[in-house]
């Protein structure tokens, strides 16, 4: 493996405000962290760099189930009107 071509990895805790979760995971953003960054104090006591993500797996509707439902229905029903029922 060549030295010094790779980003540093380390521990972050990425904290989506919207579902109110933390995740701690290994990232390169720590590359882009100032030294006096906020950090936040982990279960096991460690103090670690946190971010703050506007949406996660906690919030996203996908993951939740609280997507909207889109009406495809009516778009089906437009297109055979505007184009005939086929041949």
């Amino acid at each position: 493996m060549k030295q010094g071509i790779h980003p540093v990895s380390g521990p972050v805790v990425f904290r989506d405000r919207s579902a109110d979760t933390l995740f701690l995971m290994q990232s390169t953003i720590l590359e882009r962290l100032a030294d006096d960054h906020e950090r936040v104090t982990w279960e096991n006591g460690e103090t670690y760099p946190v971010v703050d993500v506007d949406v996660s797996s906690a919030s996203h509707p996908f993951w939740t189930g609280r997507g909207r439902v889109v009406d495809t229905e009516g778009r089906v029903e437009r297109f055979k009107r505007r184009y005939g029922r086929g041949r």
